[in-house]
């Protein structure tokens, strides 16, 4: 059986694109600048290495689009933003995940005992 830590990377990584969705959803990101809202919510931080396979994975679906534009400071930076499919899938996440967090809620309770 898996430790503590496992369970929460297990946890992760199945909803760990739909929330990256979701940011987008409130405009136009960069990876960075999703590692760092990602990093400020518990069991949610990961790294520059593992974000960009991820947004790669995401654009290939067609899930998000890509533009680059000029950085205050350094080089330009690669923009992520969400495609009307993208928002599609998202909107069908949202109504999935609260069907089964009910259900999951139900069978292993959330009260403590």
């Amino acid at each position: 059986m898996e430790g503590a830590g496992g369970l929460s990377t297990s946890l992760r990584r199945g909803t760990l694109e739909f929330c990256v969705l979701a940011l987008m959803e409130r405009g136009d990101q960069y990876g960075t600048e999703l590692v760092r809202q990602l990093g400020a919510e518990r069991n949610l931080a990961i790294s520059e290495g593992t974000i960009y396979p991820l947004l790669s994975r995401l654009r290939r679906s067609g899930w998000v689009e890509t533009t680059w534009r000029e950085s205050p400071s350094g080089p330009p930076r690669r923009y992520y933003s969400l495609t009307p499919s993208g928002s599609s899938v998202l909107q069908h996440f949202r109504r999935e995940w609260a069907v089964f967090r009910d259900t999951v809620d139900r069978i292993v309770g959330t009260d403590s005992p």
